[in-house]
């Protein structure tokens, strides 16, 4: 009895010895830090050839405000929802996490599709992003964090699957909490683009 008590002990300890979920938050904070740099560098491209059209059209000819803030509505609801999956997560609650980020993945490809559909109108429209500089620096920094949210719902999709199966693990969580970071990461980058790309372009 007190072999098996002294084993518990120890399994428990190790386990606590061995958790690297800090090391793993902080790992990843320093990959946002590093897709700071790259999502900068590419604004600054923008910046230098938004006004170069030539000859074509401006962003005041193309973009269409109404329609991309529903597309900016659904995401930034879709960070509102992944808080809420990952406050039930850390409570152990199971279905309700599972159904927070199910939401979140649906507002994910919601804004997805919207991005598609805006970018497959444009070129369809002659505005592919050959047309310009302009374009091209459009077509550069919108697709990049599309590309982005896109590899966030593959990662959603395949913790939702985790968390199906196995449950709401430490492991889990904090690949939870990293996915977490990296949602609310893209919302505040999209907001960047929202201002300087379409607010601004239709000014």
């Amino acid at each position: 009895m007190s072999t098996a008590i002294s084993r518990d002990l120890y399994v428990e300890q190790a386990d606590e010895h061995h958790d690297t979920s800090g090391n793993t938050l902080l790992g990843f904070w320093l990959y946002l830090m590093t897709d700071c740099i790259l999502f900068a560098s590419v604004f600054a491209t923008y910046a230098v050839l938004f006004m170069n059209t030539d000859g074509g059209v401006s962003g005041k000819d193309i973009f269409e405000l109404n329609f991309v803030l529903i597309e900016t509505a659904a995401l930034l609801v879709s960070s509102i929802t992944f808080g809420l999956a990952l406050i039930y997560a850390k409570h152990q609650k199971r279905s309700a996490a599972l159904v927070w980020l199910m939401v979140t993945f649906v507002l994910g490809c919601v804004f997805i599709s919207m991005e598609v559909y805006e970018f497959h109108h444009l070129i369809e429209a002659g505005h592919g992003p050959q047309r310009s500089a302009f374009l091209s620096s459009f077509f550069a920094l919108v697709g990049l964090h599309g590309l982005h949210v896109t590899a966030g719902l593959i990662w959603m999709a395949i913790m939702m699957f985790e968390v199906g199966k196995t449950g709401l693990t430490k492991r889990s969580i904090t690949r939870l909490s990293c996915l977490s970071l990296f949602w609310h990461f893209l919302d505040i980058v999209w907001v960047c683009v929202f201002t300087v790309v379409y607010l601004l372009g239709v000014l």
